[in-house]
């Protein structure tokens, strides 16, 4: 089950869930009113519904709530990867820029004040 499906389905089966509660509670009470001696018995049945119906909720949230952890962390890992291709691509780009600067530096300094120049000149129509 997609946990973006999962919101729809899950208040479809809490709905299907409740109303098989209200029936199971309906036709033990109905039970346990013809027989007063049958009512202890018909009290525990309830309360074992009740418990079986609740658990059975927890669980659906429960797994609701590992998929989602595991979507999570499945995310982080993209992000930590991603970060990692990121930085590798700007250490490389850092490693050509120096050695350029190491084998051309008239021509590298030439193109620094360049973009100053032209960096300076949109920053005063700025003004």
């Amino acid at each position: 089950m997609s946990w973006q499906s999962s919101p729809a389905s899950s208040v479809a089966d809490l709905e299907r869930l409740l109303h098989q509660v209200e029936d199971r509670l309906d036709r033990l009470g109905r039970r346990a009113a013809r027989t007063s001696a049958a009512a202890p018995r018909a009290v525990d049945r309830v309360g074992d519904s009740v418990a079986a119906a609740l658990s059975d909720i927890a669980d659906r949230f429960r797994g609701g709530a590992r998929t989602a952890r595991n979507e999570a962390s499945q995310f982080g890992d993209d992000a930590l990867r991603y970060g990692n291709d990121a930085l590798k691509a700007g250490n490389d780009a850092l490693r050509t820029l120096t050695k350029e600067v190491e084998q051309r530096p008239l021509v590298t300094l030439a193109v620094a004040f360049g973009v100053g120049m032209i960096a300076a000149g949109l920053l005063a129509r700025r003004s």
